[in-house]
């Protein structure tokens, strides 16, 4: 069981490591090169995994037409929203929008699939709703490395994830999740290939082997990697415990921000930070007798972010 909480753990420290890479590359580098790039990059890796551990990669139609709509609003749009929010905040504050996500799906599940909310529920959207209040309206007046207009973009992302997520339940558990991952990725690739096309002449960038590492780190990691941890934890873990676990991405994308990138945290950090946590351990912790909704897959989580 150990082991399974360590896969659980590093899954979420990698997520959460990787706003702060995706920072990196968004100052360098177009924001839809940079998505198209890392969902490409997945498929070639993703591609032999489905076939060697799940021996197939076709899917039927109707789920095909649900996986690119996933792909559409998890992948191309939440990327797109993180991405552009990163050029303008910092890495610890998009970290802390992020944990918003358990309350956005609460509450997309009230109002999109008439879902009723528990008192504990509402309690975490409130709780997120305060902590996103509080960072931007701090920054509406400028000063440090965070930005208002930032922060939207990147809870755009997230409402990106969230509808992903809702999607998600109408094909949960009927395709595998390595073949799915695969399917998205390629969706998303070809979709935004169009907008990563103008802008081609700057992959000559990527020439630089520090921006070619940070690229082929966050689409292995984030992409790959983080999957194939989170899943081998959740052979041993319930769903609702490993829920817990999604705690760790703010944390370490905080903890990223200060050591690596040298970003300040101040008391309104502190006071997002506090909310925003507990906002999600809200959401994520298991309840009396019956198992917590994940922030992802149904009844598991997505850890293939940012």
């Amino acid at each position: 069981m150990i082991l399974a909480y360590g896969q659980l753990a590093l899954a979420m420290i990698l997520v959460g490591a990787n706003v702060g890479v995706a920072k990196l590359l968004a100052d360098a580098l177009p924001i839809a090169m940079i998505a198209c790039l890392r969902c490409a990059l997945a498929v070639v890796v993703l591609w032999p995994l489905a076939r060697m551990i799940e021996g197939r990669v076709s899917v039927p139609a109707a789920v095909k037409r649900n996986l690119f709509l996933q792909a559409v609003f998890g992948t191309a749009l939440y990327n797109a929203g993180l991405l552009a929010g990163l050029r303008f905040t910092s890495a610890l504050e998009g970290g802390l929008v992020l944990a918003t996500l358990p309350a956005v799906v609460a509450l997309g599940s009230f109002l999109w699939l008439r879902e009723r909310l528990s008192a504990r529920q509402w309690l975490a959207a409130g709780l997120a709703g305060f902590g996103m209040a509080a960072i931007t309206l701090a920054r509406l007046g400028g000063g440090g490395g965070g930005s208002a207009l930032g922060n939207l973009l990147v809870f755009l992302g997230v409402c990106g994830e969230a509808i992903y997520v809702l999607l998600a339940r109408r094909v949960a558990g009927a395709v595998p999740v390595i073949t799915a991952s695969l399917w998205m990725q390629a969706f998303s690739a070809l979709f935004l290939l169009p907008f990563a096309a103008p802008g081609y002449a700057a992959i000559a960038a990527l020439a630089d082997p520090y921006l070619l590492g940070l690229l082929l780190f966050h689409s292995i990691t984030a992409s790959v990697l983080c999957l194939l941890l989170w899943y081998a934890g959740m052979k041993r873990v319930p769903a609702a415990t490993a829920g817990v676990f999604t705690a760790f991405l703010p944390a370490s994308a905080a903890v990223t921000a200060v050591l690596f990138l040298g970003e300040d945290f101040g008391l309104i950090h502190l006071a997002g930070f506090v909310l925003m946590m507990t906002s999600l351990l809200l959401a994520t912790w298991p309840g009396r007798g019956k198992a917590a909704s994940m922030p992802g897959h149904a009844p598991m989580a997505r850890p293939d972010r940012p």
